[in-house]
């Protein structure tokens, strides 16, 4: 059943029309279709990327091939029939390095413990969905510290795509310091953020994925990308990560942390989606509430629960969704397509499987900088808004965590506006995660 009504009038002519409501909507069966094709395109990168991110946690590259594809294609279903909405769903940028970097490679946790973290997340989403607590929360934290998780997410995934490419190096004396700008990996991962750069910059569609391919056919003559066995092949197995969770080790004290800071990065990425898209598709009430938004919330949120199961981090609504959304598309039926492609390049892994980690790099970079721009949002004037603000910002890649950035910007918002005398300001919520955040420090 559709998530939201019909307009007058409307005279459903056919089985998706009925479904989807689509003349309600003022579109058709080829939009749609159009528009999933769109959406696909915009978003396909993730498929080159999460692998090679997750395999750096240990995984093995076909299992999250399969975990990605399957995760992207199933929980984009469930937004489509579900919530009737013209939105799709992958394994998210950001969280998938704070998977990989800093919980499996940073903190020695294993990468079946971290599933299991991915899994409860999810289930507190869906939780807090289904109490009207999402709300809650939403309306608890400030607007600056949701637009500071959101670009310290970016700068983040900027500095693990600045290390993957060589740009940068680990240097004692300064911490960090430039790479070899002459090695040919280097040197090929600089002509692919060039040309990904420019060709985002010119509005080109699915723009990201296009540079990932010119990158790995340039690194072909510089003897960095190897020519691929097959085009087409069945599948790789998904057996090594299916159902490989630990969930004991994750249901502990020490997990806790790490736990919410998957949820409230999932929750506001994925707010930020729902708003700026649904604004250009009339999903928008006059009280700015999201029509459906609570059946949209729960596909979200089972897409987190999806993911884990498979094996992949934590799967949330795309923002290239307003690629498909431009394209005129306006239902589910959108997010339908976009899934049914998802599926058909499972069986392309032979391409995909060749692509180099120097042609992937520059699309986290130029990702980073997409997820960053929430920051021009935040009101720098005041500053017992913006240092909260920045210091969550900063400290994610300045200690190679999400979570302790937001633990910090947490505290230092309650601590700022306390002794300032904006107490009023405060949420009651916002008293309790701060003390949870500072017990976790100390604690530590």
């Amino acid at each position: 059943m559709a998530s939201y009504e019909e307009s007058a009038g409307a005279k459903p002519q056919g089985l998706l029309d009925r479904f989807f409501k689509l003349s309600a909507h003022g579109t058709t069966v080829g939009t749609e279709v159009i528009a999933g094709l769109t959406t696909f395109v915009s978003m396909a990168y993730i498929i080159a990327v999460n692998p090679i991110t997750l395999e750096g946690a240990g995984m093995d590259w076909g299992a999250v091939f399969m975990a990605t594809i399957l995760a992207a294609a199933l929980s984009t279903l469930v937004m489509g029939l579900y919530a009737n909405w013209p939105f799709a769903l992958a394994p998210g940028m950001g969280l998938n390095s704070f998977f990989a970097y800093t919980l499996v490679a940073g903190m020695g946790v294993p990468w079946q413990t971290a599933l299991g973290c991915v899994l409860i997340s999810g289930l507190l989403a869906l939780v807090v969905t289904l109490t009207g607590l999402r709300e809650l929360m939403i309306k608890a934290i400030p607007t600056s510290l949701k637009n500071a998780v959101s670009a310290g997410i970016g700068f983040f995934i900027m500095l693990i795509g600045l290390k993957n490419a060589g740009i940068v190096i680990p240097f004692e004396a300064t911490i960090i310091s430039v790479g070899d700008l002459t090695a040919p990996g280097v040197v090929l991962a600089i002509i692919g953020l060039i040309i990904t750069g420019a060709l985002v910059a010119r509005n080109v569609p699915g723009g990201i994925l296009i540079g990932i391919a010119l990158t790995t056919l340039i690194g072909i003559p510089m003897g960095i990308t190897k020519a691929p066995e097959a085009i087409v092949s069945m599948p790789p197995s998904l057996a090594p990560t299916f159902l490989q969770l630990d969930l004991s080790g994750a249901l502990t004290l020490g997990m806790a942390t790490i736990i919410f800071s998957m949820f409230f990065a999932d929750l506001f990425d994925t707010i930020g989606t729902f708003v700026g898209v649904a604004s250009k598709v009339g999903l928008l009430e006059d009280d700015g509430s999201l029509k459906g938004g609570s059946r949209a919330l729960v596909a979200d949120s089972l897409g987190t629960i999806i993911g884990a199961l498979l094996g992949t981090s934590n799967t949330t609504s795309y923002v290239e969704s307003s690629a498909g959304v431009a394209a005129g598309g306006r239902t589910g039926l959108t997010s339908v397509v976009t899934a049914l492609c998802f599926l058909l390049a499972a069986f392309f892994w032979p391409l995909i499987a060749v692509i180099p980690g120097e042609a992937t790099a520059p699309a986290l970079i130029i990702v980073g900088i997409m997820m960053a721009s929430p920051l021009l949002q935040i009101d720098l004037n005041d500053f017992a808004e913006a240092l909260p603000a920045i210091i969550t910002a900063i400290m994610m890649p300045f200690t190679y965590s999400i979570a302790t950035g937001l633990a910090m910007g947490f505290i230092a918002y309650v601590a700022l506006n306390l002794l300032t005398g904006r107490y009023k300001k405060i949420h009651w919520m916002m008293y309790i995660l701060a003390a949870f955040f500072l017990y976790y420090f100390i604690a530590m």
